[in-house]
């Protein structure tokens, strides 16, 4: 081993669609060869390397005679069923070589989102890690509802950090990085180097969608470099077309792109899981009281401080809870549905019906949110 990379030292690599095809959609040979190249580098200098590959529907395009990629997600999902093979047996002829086995694991939302299977998931990567094999993960495209999105690979990419207890998120691109603004439209843009605190101005800075090949674009790098940082995982945002671009993202070099600090203080698995893992089903607002218990007091959320009940919701669905002024300040799994609680609101908790909880979130399920 060579470096000082740590026996333990796990890194998350997630390529994005627009750095592995051409402009026409077909995959691109030598962009792939490089990245096999760099990550079986970064393996012989003892890492243990997760790779998140988008491209599933750009390799299914050629070979099925398209040339433009259609809006509508029943077609989409069978492009993607077709492309998926070709992609992973693209990559596995380039890794062979090298003497690296690559095993693919698609993810769902469910695997995330379901505690059990989340745990099963997390088990069956380490096995693979533990057999030498570098594990290729992609959404299972072809199953997936929610527009056959589960946010997009960059948030995937940063759950599997999460789940897998990973050093560093990689998140390759075709922009060198986190720019002050869209340097395709403004020449004075300049590359941000390091954030250590996220927030709305940066958000915004990050703008909105990338490529008509990727589903993506810098404001899902950001985010979920965001949730790597809540889960104390250091995150790079760089240009795959960069030379050695993994080796100097793995080793922190100055310049290699934007570098996204962790958070000092991390949240739990728990918690992390509920506030990034789980899609809300509604909006529980509360007054100014219970806003300061549960933000400075570390307090459950009680029937009292309810307002108003925004959506269709069920007991043990996640929720956001919002404040007076309209903005979400926290998330958390309720312990009521939405017509039950609404009944409820705004009643102390002597006045609640008998048998019902006493806690419409408790603190162990409440995850307040900068």
């Amino acid at each position: 081993m060579s470096g000082g990379v740590a026996a333990s030292s796990l890194a998350v690599v997630k390529v994005g669609t627009s750095s592995v095809t051409d402009a026409r959609g077909v995959l691109d040979v030598a962009a792939l060869a490089k990245l096999c190249a760099e990550l079986a580098a970064a393996r012989d200098e003892g890492w243990r390397v997760v790779l998140v590959l988008s491209g599933a529907v750009a390799a299914g395009m050629p070979a099925l005679g398209l040339d433009q990629r259609p809006t509508d997600v029943g077609l989409l999902q069978a492009i993607a069923a077709v492309g998926q093979p070709r992609l992973v047996a693209q990559l596995s002829e380039l890794l062979a070589p090298q003497g690296v086995v690559a095993g693919q694991v698609l993810l769902t939302p469910f695997d995330f989102v379901q505690r059990t299977q989340y745990l099963h998931a997390r088990e069956t990567f380490t096995r693979l890690l533990d057999l030498g094999v570098l594990p290729v993960v992609n959404e299972n495209d072809a199953v997936t509802d929610d527009e056959m999105r589960y946010g997009d690979n960059d948030r995937l990419a940063a759950l599997v950090s999460h789940m897998l207890g990973a050093q560093v998120l990689v998140l390759l691109t075709d922009q060198s990085g986190l720019f002050t603004a869209d340097p395709r439209l403004v020449e004075s843009a300049s590359l941000i180097e390091e954030i250590v605190e996220i927030d709305a101005a940066l958000e915004g800075v990050a703008g909105g969608t990338g490529t008509v090949r990727g589903s993506g674009g810098m404001a899902s790098k950001l985010a979920a470099a965001k949730i790597a940082a809540w889960s104390g995982v250091r995150s790079v945002i760089a240009s795959a077309a960069q030379p050695d671009v993994v080796r100097n993202a793995l080793h922190g070099r100055v310049g290699v792109g934007t570098v996204v600090q962790p958070r000092a203080q991390r949240l739990p698995a728990r918690k992390l899981w509920i506030a990034f893992a789980r899609g809300s089903h509604g909006r529980v607002i509360v007054d100014d009281g219970a806003r300061a218990a549960l933000v400075g007091g570390g307090k459950s959320l009680l029937a009292a401080g309810v307002r108003t009940v925004e959506g269709d919701f069920e007991c043990d669905d996640a929720v956001e809870v919002v404040g007076p002024d309209g903005r979400a300040f926290a998330k958390g799994l309720v312990r009521y549905s939405a017509a039950s609680l609404r009944a409820v609101a705004g009643r102390r908790t002597s006045e609640l019906p008998d048998g019902a909880a006493h806690e419409v979130v408790h603190r162990d399920d409440l995850v307040v949110l900068p």
